[in-house]
């Protein structure tokens, strides 16, 4: 067994490496977070897209969901033992190269419309992003001193819904935005000829992501990253990590990283479960008349989207507030939630810095199980803004239970953090968990009890699961 990695503390980290020299590698880091935002919520738009392009069912289509999310369970433990052989830098430059291989298999995928292709090149780019999360998240919490590590994640998160927010758009502008006279004639060929040019419209974007992945692996191949094993301690926590590392074996003899792993599994489960029904639940309100607030937001990045339309030369087509709540209606309040979550983490950076951590995340899980009960209590469009703003609770969640879960485990950081990367798949199950009571248990109203419990158990972790035992 190898000998423990040194834990460098805030002072002896602040003294050895002035936090000036953190900033290059920060930049890298969020640019990574920007990435992995970008990439896994592009698949929202991929999915529709393949269901039409590959002629699928819409249960064949959740495929894509399964194909990406399931490499982050299949993949977590083997990603950990990787950067124990090479490292946080190299495992970097694997994991984009992984990715850039995947984004190319879009190109044969593509002329194919073969739609087990897609779902291979989705499992690399899961695989490549599973390793480069596994590598990026706790250097992120280590490039600096402790009391700020929650902060510096905030930040990345902030690049991570930044890229989440901008490449559905974007997708969706490409894929779906064309011009009515397109349209028009698309319609006109017979149905193999209009798929198989639908079908081209992916290529440029994943060939451009390939370029983008294989330049920035060159870049974190050539530039000089400082290797750090441990993330840094406070007093506290080096006195509770010196105690809790005697006899154990394995990151899984934490008791607090256990709680961890499941408070990570319940977290991605609870904000991707809430995102995927919000359409299906407002439409389940019978919203017949929009609220004029609503009805403005929804004119307002109406007139925003149309001119990013026009600048790929179609013809914008308003979305119709007239008629209540439409998908279409549906699809801006899905974005307002993760938005809210990406103005929720740009907030929190100074909160987290200024304020104790842990609390703050017992209050932003409180709010979330309060938002949710009184959605169940209520109808129409107060309820559904009750579940949109979750997005908000969702926001600093992740930046404060995963150093919280990570502290303390010395050697056992890089594994601990795989455990906690593999927990991602919670994305992949509680959705169809919700999905599932909604058919067969009572219809939305009763599904939405699964987050409630989901923000009950993340409250009790930021009371007492973080705590090193």
């Amino acid at each position: 067994m190898a000998a423990p990695a040194p834990v460098t503390s805030a002072a002896s980290a602040s003294a050895h490496a002035p936090a000036r020299s953190y900033v290059g590698p920060m930049v890298l880091m969020t640019t990574l977070f920007f990435l992995f935002g970008a990439v896994t919520n592009f698949n929202d738009v991929l999915m529709p897209y393949l269901k039409d392009v590959c002629q699928l069912t819409d249960f064949q289509s959740t495929a894509v969901q399964s194909a990406f999310f399931g490499a982050y369970f299949l993949m977590s433990l083997p990603a950990g033992r990787v950067l124990e052989k090479l490292g946080f830098k190299r495992g970097i430059v694997l994991g984009l190269l992984v990715m850039a291989l995947g984004a190319l298999l879009f190109v044969p995928a593509a002329n194919s419309r073969a739609f087990g292709l897609f779902l291979l090149a989705l499992g690399l780019l899961g695989a490549g992003v599973t390793l480069l999360q596994v590598a990026a998240n706790p250097y992120v919490s280590v490039l600096g001193p402790a009391r700020t590590a929650a902060s510096r994640v905030s930040i990345v998160g902030v690049a991570n819904g930044l890229g989440g927010t901008i490449s559905p758009l974007i997708g969706g502008l490409i894929l779906f935005g064309g011009s009515a006279l397109l349209k028009a004639r698309l319609a006109q060929l017979p149905l193999e000829q209009r798929l198989t040019q639908e079908a081209t419209l992916i290529k440029p974007l994943y060939l451009g992501l390939a370029l983008f992945l294989a330049v920035l692996a060159a870049l974190f191949f050539l530039v000089r990253l400082p290797e750090i094993e441990s993330i840094p301690a406070d007093e506290e926590a080096q006195a509770a990590q010196a105690a809790a590392e005697t006899g154990r074996r394995s990151a899984l003899d934490f008791r607090h990283l256990l709680l961890g792993v499941v408070a990570i599994f319940t977290y991605v489960g609870v904000e991707v479960g809430i995102g995927s029904f919000i359409i299906r639940y407002g439409e389940a309100q019978g919203i017949s008349q929009l609220s004029g607030f609503t009805q403005e937001l929804v004119r307002g990045l109406s007139l925003a989207t149309n001119w990013a339309v026009a600048l790929f030369g179609q013809a914008p087509e308003p979305i119709d507030t007239t008629g209540g709540f439409t998908k279409a209606v549906g699809a801006v309040l899905v974005a307002s939630y993760w938005f809210g979550l990406m103005v929720g983490r740009i907030i929190g950076i100074p909160l987290l810095s200024r304020f104790n951590a842990r609390k703050l995340l017992a209050g932003v899980c409180a709010a979330g199980t309060l938002f949710v009960l009184l959605s169940l209590f209520n109808h129409g469009e107060t309820a559904l803004w009750l579940v949109v703003l979750c997005g908000l609770c969702n926001s600093i969640i992740w930046p404060v239970v995963f150093p919280l879960a990570i502290t303390g485990l010395g050697r056992f950081t890089k594994q601990g953090s795989s455990y906690l990367i593999m927990a991602i798949v919670g994305g992949a199950i509680i959705p169809p968990l919700m999905g599932l009571v909604a058919t067969h248990g009572g219809g939305l109203r009763v599904a939405f009890v699964l987050p409630a419990l989901c923000y009950a158990y993340l409250l009790y972790y930021a009371l007492r699961g973080y705590r090193v035992r």
